[in-house]
């Protein structure tokens, strides 16, 4: 069996920011109710670009900042809640746009887990020696599916996408991943596609393609198994939180990160946060908080990292990753 490393990582989020001043005369709220309740202070917006565009974007990066071309790519994995389109998927736009003649591609949905799923996914492959390289991308413009009038649920969204290049070999990168998913806990955080209308039905005339969520069923769910994500992953593996330089929790919001803190008695130093800068871009989260602890040199080879996530569905999950890249 291979091992898998990451060789590459990339982000991307549209040029428009939304403040809290801003969104607080779309919605009655305020920067000083956001912030104290979420952590949150802007958020990227899209103004037109879709999801593949900022999955297109992503992905260029990372391919650069793994010095290699489009054509070595074998594998296209997308995690997206927002899809441009139902065909042809994102990741398959994604190919297309970039060149990535060689490479199978497909898109999942696993909303704010989708990266760590996708993650998941792409080492099945490579371990078994089925492909040799995989781009994995995490990216959402949700401000397409927000209801703007909603001022529990759209203070807390942003768009944006983050991409890492995966690589077979000799190099043990991916330490461990562990995900799962409680579908009877769905209904708790839900975004409908299409209503059911045809020949036979006229549908639902209050029917809304927009995101709703019980916020506070949510929070306990993250709490719990964030937590338990991370300290099953530690004890499978035998390590501590000492061993550890950094957890990247899936960027939703600060307060969430602190009961984890607490409720593990950890070092909040080792949990690296910028959800004040991009709010929750559900699959690209962690993806984008990788990118940018790479971009400010923040890990060196042999650093370990943890990368645990939530999301609808409901989902969550962790990996263990030892750094490979030194730049």
């Amino acid at each position: 069996m291979n091992e898998v490393q990451i060789i590459g990582t990339g982000s991307y989020a549209p040029l428009n920011i939304m403040t809290n001043h801003e969104l607080s005369k779309i919605v009655d709220t305020s920067d000083e109710w956001i912030v104290s309740m979420t952590g949150i202070k802007q958020r990227h917006i899209s103004t037109g670009e879709n999801t593949s565009d900022l999955a297109t974007k992503a992905a260029n990066e990372a391919l650069v900042d793994a010095n290699i071309k489009a054509e070595d790519i074998d594998l296209i994995i997308v995690a997206s809640t927002s899809p441009d389109q139902f065909v042809p998927a994102t990741a398959c736009i994604v190919q297309g746009n970039i060149g990535a003649v060689n490479a199978m591609a497909f898109d999942i949905s696993a909303a704010c887990t989708g990266f760590i799923f996708a993650l998941n996914i792409a080492m099945q492959f490579l371990k078994t020696g089925q492909r040799k390289r995989a781009l994995i991308i995490g990216a959402d413009v949700l401000s397409k599916i927000v209801d703007w009038t909603d001022r529990n649920t759209c203070i807390l969204f942003g768009d944006g996408a983050g991409a890492a290049v995966l690589e077979a070999g000799s190099v043990r990168g991916i330490i461990s991943v562990n995900s799962a998913s409680e579908g009877q806990k769905g209904k708790f955080l839900t975004c409908p596609t299409v209503d059911v209308k045809n020949t036979y039905t006229k549908g639902n005339e209050n029917f809304k393609a927009t995101i709703s969520m019980d916020g506070k069923e949510i929070f306990k769910f993250a709490v719990k198994t964030i937590a338990s994500s991370i300290s099953r992953i530690l004890n499978e593996n035998n390590y501590t939180l000492d061993d550890i330089k950094y957890v990247v929790c899936h960027q939703a919001n600060f307060r969430i990160i602190e009961f984890v803190v607490r409720k593990l008695k950890a070092d909040k130093d080792k949990f690296f946060v910028n959800l004040d800068k991009y709010g929750n871009t559900s699959a690209a989260s962690i993806a984008i908080a990788m990118d940018e602890m790479n971009k400010e040199n923040l890990l060196t080879a042999g650093d370990k990292i943890i990368l645990v996530g939530f999301g609808g569905g409901l989902t969550y999950g962790a990996s263990l990753i030892e750094w490979t890249m030194n730049k």
